[in-house]
C-alpha cells in the first residue's frame, strides 16, 4: 500500500501538500516529554448564557468538550447579575461530568481596581470539586487586566493560586504571575485589525514575545479557528471586521505540536459573536445578534479535527495520526464569495454607529481582502486515498496521504460535494454533499464571512440555534432570512 502511494504521488506533481512532520525526540525538553503536566483549555463565555436553567443545561458541553481531550473551561466572566448564579450551575456539572473549570475574569468589565473583590470572588469556588488545581493550586486567568493588584488577590482568595492571566509583556508585572495566556490567536497588524502589507504581527510572534517576558515560566498559548464579526448599528457594540482565517486552525495545531507549551487554551468554545465558536449552536444562549452570521453555520467538525492533534499534545508526539479513532473528512468555507456586493442591504451601512472602539467599518468586514475564496479540506485517514472536491463549476482530484492533512480548492457557487475513493470502490462514509450551497446573494442581506463547518460521516442530527439564540435575528436587517432545514 505505502509503495502504490508513493507511486501515485509521483505522477501527480502538480498537487501541493504540506509537509510531513518529522519527530526529533533529541531536541525535546523534558518539560515536552512530561506527558502528565499538558493541559488543554477551551474558553467559555458566561455573559451569553444567562438563561440557562440548572447544572444539566452545561451537560453536553462538558460531555464533547471532554471526550475530545479538553480539560477544564476558562469560563470568562463580567460582572452580570446572574453570574453566580450561572458559576454554580456550571462548576456542579463540571463535577457531575468528571470535567474540570476555572475563573477567567473579564477586564472589560472588572477594574483593576478591584483586586479584593476577584481574591473573594476565587475564594467562592476555590474549594469545589469541579474547580481546576495546577501544581496544588487553584486555577485563575483574566482576560486582559494588566495592572489588577495581584497581592490584593492572593490575601482575599485564602488559599494559594496560579494566577495566568492574560497580561500583555511589556505592560503587566511578570514578576508575580504564575503563567501567562496570550490572548491573539490571529495574526494581525499589532493593533487589532488585520494584517497589511506593511505590518503583520503573527501568532508565532505572540508566542515569542510571551516566551521572552515569561522567561521560563508557564505559557498559555492560544489557539482558534477563525475570526469574523459584522455588528452594525443597530447595536451599541458596533465592530466589523476579521482577521486571516482560512486554513488557521490546521496549521497553528501543527505549530502547538512543535511548539509543545505547557498549556494550550482553545478560542473559543462559544463566541458566536466573533465566528470562533467550536461548540454546538444548539448550546443553550441568548442572541446578541450574533444570529445573523450564526444561524446555519455549525463548527462542530473542528472539535472533530482537533481530537487526534490535542492526544498528540498531550503525549508529546508530533504525528497525530497515531491518535486517530476513525476517519474523517472535515471542510469548511465562506457562504459567498468575497466580491458579492451586499452594500444595498448590509446591516452596517444603516445609520450612525458608536465607533469609540475603533473596530467599526462600514460594508466589507475590515480585513476581507486576508481571506482566501476556497473551500478548505483536512482529511484524517489510516491509509492513502483519492480525493475529489466538486465546488460549484469547479472539480479537483488530488492523492491525500495517510495521517492529518490540509488541502483547498477554488470556491464556486453552487453545490460542494465531496468523494474519497480506494482502488475502484467509493469510500461511501466519507463522500457526500454539503447541506449549505455556495451561492452569489447576500444570505440575511449581509456579508457573511464566518465559516460553515462540515464533516464527512455526516452528523446524525442537523445542529440547529435554539429560539433563544435568534431573539435578535430580524435586528437592523432589511432582508426576511430564510430559517430552513439548518436553521
Amino acid at each position: 500500500m505505502f509503495f502504490l502511494f508513493v507511486a501515485l504521488v509521483g505522477l501527480l506533481p502538480f498537487f501541493t501538500f504540506a509537509s510531513p512532520i518529522a519527530v526529533n525526540t533529541t531536541n525535546m525538553t523534558s518539560s515536552d516529554q512530561n506527558i502528565g503536566n499538558k493541559l488543554v483549555f477551551c474558553h467559555f463565555m458566561m455573559g451569553i448564557v444567562g438563561n440557562r436553567e440548572g447544572a444539566s443545561d452545561y451537560d453536553d458541553d462538558m460531555k464533547r468538550a471532554k471526550d475530545a481531550g479538553i480539560d477544564a473551561f476558562a469560563l470568562n466572566i463580567g460582572t452580570d447579575s446572574y453570574g453566580d448564579t450561572q458559576l454554580d450551575y456550571a462548576y456542579e456539572s463540571a463535577a457531575n461530568n468528571g470535567m474540570k473549570v476555572f475563573i477567567s475574569f473579564d477586564f472589560n468589565w472588572w477594574q483593576a481596581s478591584q483586586g479584593s473583590e476577584v481574591g473573594v470572588k476565587i475564594a467562592q469556588y476555590a474549594a469545589h470539586p469541579g474547580q481546576l488545581l495546577v501544581d496544588g493550586k487553584v486555577f485563575v486567568s483574566s482576560f486582559i487586566g494588566d495592572g489588577v493588584d495581584i497581592d490584593a488577590i492572593r490575601s482575599a482568595a485564602g488559599s494559594d493560586i496560579f494566577f495566568a492571566p492574560n497580561y500583555h509583556p511589556g505592560q503587566g508585572d511578570f514578576d508575580n504571575i504564575d503563567g501567562a495566556l496570550n490572548w491573539m490567536g490571529w495574526d494581525s497588524d499589532g493593533n487589532n485589525k488585520a494584517p497589511t502589507a506593511g505590518q503583520n504581527v503573527t501568532v508565532a510572534d505572540g508566542d515569542k514575545a510571551y516566551a521572552d517576558a515569561l522567561q521560563g515560566k508557564p505559557y498559555i498559548a492560544p489557539i482558534s479557528p477563525w475570526f469574523s464579526t459584522h455588528y452594525g448599528t443597530e447595536v451599541s457594540y458596533s465592530k466589523n471586521w476579521v482577521f486571516p482565517s482560512d486554513l488557521l486552525w490546521y496549521e497553528r495545531w501543527r505549530e502547538i505540536l512543535r511548539l509543545s507549551p505547557r498549556f494550550v487554551e482553545i478560542l473559543t468554545w462559544n463566541d458566536y459573536g466573533e465566528s470562533h465558536y467550536i461548540g454546538p449552536l444548539s448550546s443553550p444562549h441568548t442572541d446578541d445578534g450574533a444570529s445573523k452570521w450564526v444561524m446555519d453555520m455549525p463548527h462542530n467538525g473542528w472539535l472533530d479535527m482537533a481530537k487526534p492533534f490535542i492526544a498528540a499534545y498531550k503525549a508529546g508526539s508530533r504525528l497525530p495520526i497515531r491518535f486517530l479513532e476513525e476517519e474523517k473528512l472535515v471542510y469548511w468555507y465562506r457562504p459567498t464569495l468575497k466580491d458579492v456586493d451586499c452594500d444595498a442591504t448590509d446591516n452596517t451601512m444603516q445609520g450612525s454607529a458608536n465607533n469609540a472602539s475603533g473596530n467599526f467599518f462600514r460594508g466589507r468586514p475590515d480585513g476581507a481582502d486576508t481571506m482566501k475564496d476556497e473551500v478548505f479540506i483536512v482529511t484524517m485517514l489510516k491509509f492513502p486515498a483519492k480525493v475529489r472536491v466538486r465546488s460549484g463549476n469547479n472539480t479537483e482530484t488530488y492523492i491525500a496521504p495517510p495521517g492529518v492533512w490540509s488541502h483547498s480548492v477554488p470556491m464556486g457557487v453552487g453545490a460542494q460535494s465531496f468523494k474519497v475513493t480506494r482502488g475502484f470502490q467509493t469510500v461511501q462514509a466519507l463522500s457526500g454533499t454539503s447541506l449549505k450551497d455556495v451561492v452569489d446573494t447576500c444570505a440575511c442581506g449581509i456579508y457573511n464571512f464566518n465559516a460553515y463547518v462540515g464533516t464527512l460521516p455526516a452528523a446524525d442530527t442537523v445542529d440547529k440555534l435554539q429560539p433563544a439564540g435568534l431573539t435578535m435575528l430580524m435586528d437592523g436587517l432589511k432582508v426576511t432570512p430564510e430559517i430552513n432545514a439548518l436553521g
